[in-house]
């Protein structure tokens, strides 16, 4: 891409080969891994460093890693100060935010239970991208598909259960909090970014080291306070940072440039499953039956959201 593109003058690229869309729907896949993982990861590393430190460490070795990608790749630099404000509000909602809730989010809940809630991704992107930014449809089927998914989320929460706000409930809500962030994010980029037509690794190196550099001057706030390393937290805070934030973002802005931000969102209905698996057999963790049950209405949810199945539509009698 031209480094002087244009809302006016850049198109949306849209046709991909089959070789191309079959690398795509891999990363699709990749991602799924990595990113399910990635609880595993953020709850070892919260044994050795606070969930501030994991949050920073994720991104700056994030953008270190895309940084060398892009330097390989010659990536060329937009010009325009437009772009660097659009893709600011990325980088605080998609990346520095949310991290800091899910990190913060695993000390009082499993890494089972937070790669449920990250299901509720494609929920809250078809939200946004059909009530706030417009880029997307929002008929019937995809209210009925929102209004579902909460309610699966209602059943997670297990309010029954609860007598007051616990450190647990609180923890689910900063994971939802987490998940409303991403999905104003995959709406925001379609609404305003997707037009400027960046190369997906000049827009994640972009916004990733905005974040980086956000969290640097966060140090004295958010990273500042003793660590006990060992090589268990060094490597998830390492698969963290060079997997699940750089290369892994690359591979999220191919899909989102190829597929569109609810399609390219829907990679949770792989994170839950490996989140879950591992918490189960590496951490020992136990699923209360309420979870799996509310993660699939959830799933259903996604589903009807997406239009991925429809409300049968009840048919007048001829006159």
């Amino acid at each position: 891409m031209s480094s002087t593109s244009t809302p006016e003058t850049a198109s949306i690229p849209s046709v991909r080969s089959p070789r191309a869309g079959a690398i795509v729907t891999a990363q699709f896949l990749a991602l799924g891994l990595i990113w399910g993982s990635s609880f595993l990861f953020m709850k070892v590393a919260l044994g050795g460093v606070s969930f501030g430190q994991v949050a920073w460490a994720r991104l700056v070795l994030g953008a270190l890693t895309l940084g060398v990608i892009a330097i390989v790749m010659r990536v060329q630099l937009p010009r325009s100060p437009r772009v660097y404000g659009h893709l600011t509000v990325i980088a605080i909602f998609y990346a520095v935010i949310p991290h800091q809730l899910f990190a913060w989010a695993e000390q009082y809940v499993s890494s089972s239970l937070a790669s449920i809630y990250n299901a509720v991704t494609p929920l809250m992107t078809a939200l946004f991208a059909a009530l706030l930014f417009r880029v997307e449809k929002f008929d019937t089927g995809r209210v009925a598909g929102v209004v579902l998914g909460f309610v699966g989320v209602i059943v997670i929460v297990a309010p029954w259960q609860v007598g007051a706000l616990t450190g647990d409930v609180r923890g689910q809500l900063a994971c939802l909090g987490a998940v409303a962030c991403y999905g104003f994010t995959f709406g925001y980029m379609r609404r305003f970014l997707s037009p400027y037509a960046l190369q997906p690794i000049t827009a994640a190196f972009l916004y990733i080291s905005i974040a980086a550099v956000i969290m640097v001057l966060l140090t004295p706030i958010v990273a500042w306070s003793p660590v006990q390393l060992d090589v268990w937290v060094v490597l998830s805070l390492l698969a963290l940072g060079v997997l699940g934030t750089g290369v892994a973002y690359l591979w999220n802005m191919n899909v989102f440039d190829a597929w569109g931000p609810t399609p390219a969102s829907s990679v949770t209905y792989i994170t839950p499953v490996v989140g879950v698996i591992l918490g189960i057999v590496l951490l020992g963790e136990h699923v209360a039956w309420n979870q799996p049950v509310g993660g699939a209405i959830i799933f259903v949810g996604i589903l009807l959201a997406q239009q991925r199945i429809r409300l049968p539509h009840r048919r007048l009698p001829a006159a």
